[in-house]
């Protein structure tokens, strides 16, 4: 069976994507990257045709910091299939907004490890 993950045609996107991330992706990577969570994350990770701001393979997990262009009804709607996606892989996705992770930084990251050791392995 071929592998989801990191598929290779994707690869220069993703490299893209960590070179140009957000303030608010920068913040948030500080406190989960290193297993500060007890957790390995990766950062700008592909899972089939969709990249996921933040993953942790162990506990099944993506981190996804939406900004503004979240809100518009199109965006939406390929968050909501997004996320189906993920779920039916078994795939828990949380998601903060930019000023949820740029305002309440510590509270984000108590959900995250809250997330973290109430799934299962």
């Amino acid at each position: 069976m071929q592998s989801v993950n990191n598929i290779k045609s994707l690869r220069d996107r993703r490299k893209e994507l960590r070179n140009k991330s957000t303030p608010e992706e920068i913040l948030l990577w500080l406190k989960l990257k290193n297993y500060q969570t007890g957790f390995k994350f990766r950062r700008q990770h592909s899972i089939g045709g969709y990249i996921a701001d933040f993953y942790c393979p162990q506990k099944r997990l993506v981190i996804e910091i939406d900004g503004l262009q979240h809100f518009k009804k199109d965006n939406k709607e390929y968050d909501a299939i997004r996320s189906k996606f993920f779920e039916g892989l078994n795939i828990k996705v949380l998601r903060f907004t930019n000023i949820e992770v740029g305002t309440e930084t510590e509270k984000v990251v108590g959900k995250i490890k809250l997330a973290l050791t109430t799934s299962p392995d």
